[in-house]
């Protein structure tokens, strides 16, 4: 079965589109910060972007369990930024990608509001400058997640999901 990664930058709506994914359709969801090393964690809570070398473990691991749920399908969050962190995780076997977006105000308003995460806004505009969109030969779907409710986005994704199956 196919794997739905929730991707897009620090404060876009992964965890919140991803749980409610992961509900509709009846399958595991995973966090993808429950992945990280504690260096990771330390260092981005120290206001350091994470290097390539540094998210490679992280990258493993999410691209591991892609591996442990192709029979039963799931749904995992990443930031994914890169095509070729991408490539990792369709390593892990069929994958579909939501590419949630949102504007930059939004997304530091997000981030500077929620409660208990470790990602500083000052990091925000390393991962705006790492992001590669989806490319055409990449199976997903990329949505705007700065409107709409967290339910219509979410209909949205299944919508675009039901018609890739």
């Amino acid at each position: 079965m196919t794997v739905i990664v929730v991707m897009g930058v620090s404060g876009s709506g992964k965890t919140t589109i991803g749980t409610a994914l992961a509900g509709a359709l009846g399958v595991e969801y995973a966090e993808a910060d429950t992945f990280h090393p504690k260096a990771n964690i330390d260092k981005m809570t120290a206001g350091t972007a994470l290097t390539d070398e540094d998210r490679a473990p992280w990258l493993e691991a999410i691209a591991g369990w892609i591996r442990e749920h192709q029979d039963t399908g799931g749904v995992v969050t990443s930031s994914a930024l890169k095509r070729r962190y991408r490539d990792v995780l369709r390593t892990g076997g069929d994958v579909w990608f939501v590419h949630l977006q949102v504007d930059r105000a939004q997304l530091a308003e997000r981030m500077k509001t929620r409660k208990g995460h470790f990602m500083p806004v000052s990091l925000l505009d390393s991962q705006l400058a790492d992001l590669e969109p989806l490319e055409p030969d990449e199976a997903g779907v990329v949505l705007d997640n700065s409107s709409g409710t967290p339910e219509e986005v979410t209909e949205a994704a299944l919508t675009a999901f039901r018609e890739h199956a």
